[in-house]
């Protein structure tokens, strides 16, 4: 295994096992869609179960044929990503398997229970912060998420930061050989 494959299946199994653990867990200790909340930070951050059947802050709820379909095209241009990697490509080959790993560990709940599970609720509980949010947004809570989301954001984030800090304008892939080997 290259580095580049070894940190990509280091980080996307790292990834999908830490996703499912975590939603195991909130699956077998909170009741989903009830006020069973453990709170971490008062006013700010708790643990709860929501079942999303949609996108992020549950937009198309109830397209499973739709994202699955996304999932698989997604798997695809990953894969395809990390293959033209060029070899010693890791901190990219670091990034994709976060996304990948997201890619996967949503899917995975999309397959067994035609929803995903969230948990994670940033909310903002003190005032006047929070009145101002609820007048301006109508809600002081962020969309619910997890560990698949947050390595999907971070990992994306990443690789984009990585070629717009160093002033890349595309990702270090292998050149092709003219002879057809890369």
């Amino acid at each position: 295994m290259t580095s580049r494959t070894g940190i990509f299946s280091l980080t996307t199994l790292t990834g999908v096992a830490l996703d499912q653990l975590t939603k195991r867990w909130v699956i077998d200790h909170l009741e989903p869609m009830s006020h069973d909340e453990i709170v971490i930070v008062p006013d700010l951050l708790s643990i709860v179960h929501a079942r999303n059947t949609g996108a992020a802050f549950s937009m198309m709820e109830g397209a499973q044929a739709l994202f699955l379909a996304i999932t698989v095209v997604a798997i695809v241009i990953v894969t395809v990503f990390l293959y033209r990697l060029e070899r010693d490509a890791r901190f990219e080959a670091l990034t994709l398997g976060m996304v990948f790993g997201g890619i996967l560990g949503n899917g995975i709940d999309r397959l067994l229970y035609r929803s995903v599970t969230d948990m994670v609720k940033c909310y903002v509980g003190f005032e006047p912060v929070s009145s101002w949010l609820i007048e301006q947004l109508g809600t002081n809570v962020y969309p619910i998420w997890n560990v698949a989301d947050a390595l999907l954001v971070v990992g994306v984030s990443m690789f984009l930061l990585r070629y717009a800090l160093q002033g890349d304008s595309e990702p270090r892939l292998e050149e092709d050989d003219p002879n057809g080997v890369s």
